[in-house]
């Protein structure tokens, strides 16, 4: 079994902060993900909003965070954790290609956008089908946009859109919104937004190898319709990557990680940062500050227990 002072599980922006701070304190540090390093960020066509560059490709940035998160000697591995067992003062990580023994845990796993599985959705993803207005919106001044859903996300992030977009219709497979009664009065009064009820998505359809318009079906009567946009947003849901955390005792009743300001969880020694946590703006920049506080106080946290462990003899 291998053992370092932390391991952080994912390799998203949060993840890698957490591993540059920890490491550069003179830890061992072990990254662990599935997939290549980056995260959501290697789905992003161009991010604008990050400090520091006007813009970026995401895989670029992906790039530069993972050779700086690296730097200072922390190691990176494949791997998919099935479980962690907590012994208190050691964590004991079960992943599909061996296990881990670490003193410190930095939970960074992610979250993942509900999808509505029709044509079109996966294959234009990055050219005109979204899960982010503040990521994306700036792409589409000026145009035609459709919002798919009817929850507090789709409306705000619809009403976000009217200041970019020339229109916004906000499609929905009900007769009224589900959203909070504050967003759907302000969304009523939008000139800029219209709405399409009982809405059953068929096909996010494609012109030129981009997003043109949405087809949907009236589930009232059947009849097939098409919405012209640019640009389709998707607002079905959104879910953390926590299943192999839920004997941990860290998880809400939705599957999300409550942390304090210091990303520590209510069981000392597990961390969480990053679009795991439950918080209201998932961004590249909020995961990377937290990352930074976290290996912080994963350090902090060590620390500590280096004392306690001399005090007791």
């Amino acid at each position: 079994m291998k053992t370092y002072d932390v391991v952080v599980i994912g390799a998203g922006p949060g993840g890698l902060t957490a591993a540059l701070y920890a490491s550069r304190a003179n830890l061992s540090v072990m990254i662990l993900d599935r997939g290549i390093y980056g995260g959501q960020m290697n789905n992003t066509a161009a991010i604008e909003n990050y400090p520091g560059f006007d813009s970026i490709l995401g895989p670029d940035l992906s790039e530069k965070m993972y050779k700086s998160s690296t730097q200072f000697g922390a190691d990176f591995g494949y791997g998919a954790v099935e479980s962690v067992e907590d012994k208190g003062n050691v964590k004991i990580i079960h992943t599909d290609d061996g296990d881990y023994e670490t003193k410190a845990l930095v939970i960074a796993t992610g979250s993942q956008y509900k999808k509505i599985g029709v044509p079109g959705e996966d294959e234009l993803s990055g050219r005109g089908v979204s899960y982010c207005a503040v990521c994306d919106g700036a792409f589409f001044k000026g145009q035609d946009v459709a919002v798919i859903g009817g929850g507090d996300s789709a409306v705000e992030e619809g009403i976000y859109l009217t200041q970019l977009a020339k229109s916004v219709t906000i499609i929905h497979r009900r007769d009224q919104l589900r959203a909070q009664k504050i967003l759907q009065d302000r969304a009523f009064k939008n000139d800029k937004i219209k709405f399409v009820w009982n809405a059953d998505v068929k096909e996010i359809m494609s012109e030129d190898q981009k997003v043109a318009g949405v087809r949907y079906v009236d589930k009232e009567t059947g009849e097939e319709h098409v919405v012209p946009a640019k640009g389709a947003f998707i607002y079905v849901g959104i879910q953390p990557m926590t299943s192999a955390f839920k004997d941990l005792g860290v998880l809400d009743e939705d599957g999300w990680i409550n942390t304090n300001d210091h990303m520590e969880t209510k069981v000392p020694g597990i961390f969480a940062v990053g679009d795991v946590r439950k918080k209201d703006l998932r961004q590249i920049a909020t995961a990377v500050g937290e990352g930074g506080i976290a290996g912080q106080q994963v350090f902090s946290y060590l620390q500590e227990l280096a004392d306690d462990k001399v005090s007791a003899k």
